[in-house]
């Protein structure tokens, strides 16, 4: 009568969250026999589980309840009236903490009764179909069992049976004499689950930054380009994948490391950054100056060089200055010239924005654009500008033609605001060159990036994303010597993502590649997670076991306590060998 009892219970509580969590996932978990938290999760995002199940639907998770570190037991004197009641009141997310594997183990039990139809004498009047469960474990077990799980088997809407799971976790340990055999991890399948024919699917992921990043140009802290490789037939434990394997490349790219070959601009695109927070704000914090000298100086200079060498065709500049500034796209080192096509066409602005960006006051602001329109507005000098500029130093310049410029009052942030405006035509422009230089992608495909129908804000939050895409393809090019085959379908992907979301540089983005291309970076080093599926059986009948190594614990709820259960003295090799959670995941089907 009392399992019963708990059993009704657990039926109810759990078809509620369900039924609730249709119209919106719950933010918090809620309380069950004041020692369980239930998690609902959908299939959209990050599973906990995702290692050991590949299942993406909703799904609820059992940990222990933050609020309750001490009994263990389950409590008998609560009414029904209490399970809707204070069991339904949400808790504080903390970081999960893991049941008693006796009492995970009582909970599938119950779980289990819950879904079998026979269980007539419950008199449930309809019999629901609940999510599967997982139940985060304390590995206390010797076993050292750290999930256990139970999912329905469905024949239409009858329930047929329910497939049992337990992931067992050691390590971390170097002591390789501590890794399975394949052939005894194949026999043992064969013997539990009583199948003669067995297929292998092996995946290998490895860290490609470690073994490919030079010392001279490598990628920030944040930054992570791996490789995950999957295959039929593995040979053996820890096999190298084979070059017919299928291979996706994850990026996550953090901009903004010295050693990049594009770091001074994206020290042009954080002054950029500094105008546009000071045009919104109206104070303006300078950053170190991107030039040598004073900025006003440079500027003056400019413009009496303008002045000399004004003629009838009015060409700005001579051809050593052209020739200075025109590899102004990025400071490319001299071994990596060939990543950036040179721009040599910049225009009046452009050339000014090279002088002004490295202005440390506002008043050097003011006095710098001060000179420029007095040479304007007094004729001598008559440079040319791109065609399609809306700024308003261009439409000044467009007036000096017809010798008659407008009064500007240089003050508040007006100042600020030309220059954010000439810095943003021509950082566009750079980026604009990279990618149709390099037959990335056409201009009808950068519009959105380039459009002036924004905002200057949202124009900078775009040409952000100009530069973090030019970051990747550079890393790539530099990293993996990627070819234009290899870049494109990449620059395809971002410009996709960046269309459609805000700035993310924690975002991966994914490309399918072939192994050979990237073979030379990981062939002779370890992975960072290797991992083999056995299955025997097809549809609801097929069963899976999976054996896996991984520098990172797998389970997110493993404690330091539970870790190092190997000692030191067990751990074979040099003190360089790489230490590895080895982790098993099982099942077994109950039908009824």
């Amino acid at each position: 009568e009392k399992k019963n009892l708990q059993l009704i219970r657990l039926v109810l509580f759990s078809f509620r969250i369900y039924r609730e969590g249709k119209n919106s996932l719950p933010e918090h978990p809620y309380l069950f026999e004041n020692d369980v938290e239930i998690c609902l999760i959908d299939g959209s995002g990050q599973s906990p589980v995702e290692r050991f199940w590949n299942g993406n639907n909703v799904l609820y998770i059992l940990q222990k309840a933050s609020c309750n570190e001490g009994s263990d037991s389950m409590e008998e004197s609560r009414t029904d009236d209490a399970v809707y009641a204070s069991e339904l009141s949400p808790k504080e997310s903390t970081r999960p903490v893991a049941l008693s594997v006796r009492r995970a183990k009582q909970l599938i039990s119950l779980y289990t009764m819950a879904q079998n139809p026979n269980m007539t004498h419950l008199e449930i009047k309809e019999l629901v179909v609940l999510p599967p469960l997982w139940i985060r474990c304390d590995g206390s077990d010797p076993q050292h069992t750290y999930w256990l799980g139970a999912e329905p088997l469905k024949a239409g809407n009858k329930i047929t049976g329910v497939n049992l799971h337990m992931v067992t976790c050691h390590g971390p340990t170097a002591d390789k004499t501590r890794f399975a055999n394949l052939e005894e991890l194949k026999a043992r399948h064969r013997v539990k689950h009583h199948s003669s024919v067995v297929t292998t699917k092996g995946f290998a992921q490895y860290d490609l930054i470690g073994t490919a990043a030079m010392e001279d140009t490598t990628v920030g802290s944040e930054s992570s380009v791996c490789i995950d490789i999957t295959w039929n037939a593995v040979d053996k434990i820890l096999q190298t994948p084979p070059l017919t394997a299928a291979a996706t490349l994850n990026i996550t790219l953090e901009s903004g490391d010295p050693r990049s070959p594009v770091y001074q601009l994206y020290r042009e695109l954080q002054f950029l950054l500094a105008l546009a927070e000071g045009f919104e704000t109206g104070v303006a914090e300078w950053p170190e100056p991107l030039e040598s000298g004073s900025a006003f100086e440079l500027v003056q200079e400019f413009l009496t060089d303008l002045k000399k060498k004004l003629d009838g065709c009015c060409v700005s500049g001579n051809k050593n200055e052209t020739e200075n500034i025109k590899c102004d796209t990025a400071a490319v080192d001299s071994s990596i010239t060939s990543i950036l096509s040179e721009r040599g066409d910049l225009d009046f602005a452009e050339q000014l924005w090279c002088k002004m960006r490295g202005v440390t006051s506002y008043q050097e602001l003011v006095e710098c654009f001060t000179l420029v329109i007095k040479s304007l507005e007094h004729g001598e000098i008559q440079p040319w500008i791109h065609q399609g500029s809306s700024s308003l130093l261009s439409k000044l310049v467009q007036q000096s033609y017809h010798g008659k410029v407008e009064v500007v009052s240089l003050s508040g942030i007006t100042p600020i605001q030309m220059l954010l405006e000439i810095g943003l035509d021509k950082m566009k422009k750079d980026y604009v060159s990279f990618f149709i230089g390099r037959e990335l992608t056409t201009l009808t495909y950068l519009d959105y990036f380039i459009s002036t129908s924004v905002d200057l804000q949202e124009q900078v939050h775009r040409v952000q994303k100009l530069h973090h895409m030019l970051e990747i393809m550079v890393s790539c090019t530099v990293l993996f010597q990627f070819k234009h085959e290899d870049l494109f379908p990449l620059t395809q992907t971002c410009l996709k993502y960046y269309k459609e979301n805000p700035l993310n540089e924690k975002h991966v983005f994914q490309l399918p590649v072939r192994p050979a291309l990237v073979k030379k970076f990981y062939q002779n080093d370890h992975p960072e997670v290797w991992k083999v599926d056995i299955s025997s059986g097809h549809g609801q009948k097929e069963v899976k076991t999976t054996w896996q190594i991984s520098t990172n614990s797998p389970v997110d709820h493993m404690t330091s306590n539970n870790m190092g259960l190997f000692s030191d003295s067990t751990v074979k090799g040099s003190g360089e060998e790489r230490m590895y959670f080895i982790a098993m995941a099982e099942c077994s089907q109950v039908r009824f």
